[in-house]
């Protein structure tokens, strides 16, 4: 990863269920491990805004949307497959097993 690559993700959620909060939880681990405090991080529960989630298309939650760097990239799950979220993110490459 770059040096001075920030990431800006947001994570579009549904309300307080168990399955936004895995999401919450299993972001946050992944940017501590991997991207070093290098991001931030915003939680959008489209319940409370449910404009933003109209602004972005959001059809599905959790809903991982990373604005910086570009390209603009979309993750939809609890991002519990940490290797599928890094290359979501262009941390790792694609495995073409």
């Amino acid at each position: 990863m770059s040096e001075n690559r920030k990431f800006i993700l947001k994570l579009y959620i549904t309300g307080h269920t168990a399955r936004s909060e895995r999401a919450i939880k299993n972001l946050r681990r992944i940017c501590e491990d991997d991207l070093g405090g290098k991001y931030e991080m915003r939680v959008i529960d489209i319940l409370e805004q449910p404009q933003l989630a109209e602004d972005e298309k959001i059809l599905a939650t959790p809903t991982l949307i990373r604005v910086l760097p570009p390209p603009l990239r979309r993750i939809i799950g609890d991002l519990s497959d940490t290797e599928k979220v890094l290359v979501g993110l262009d941390l790792l490459p694609l495995d073409n097993n």
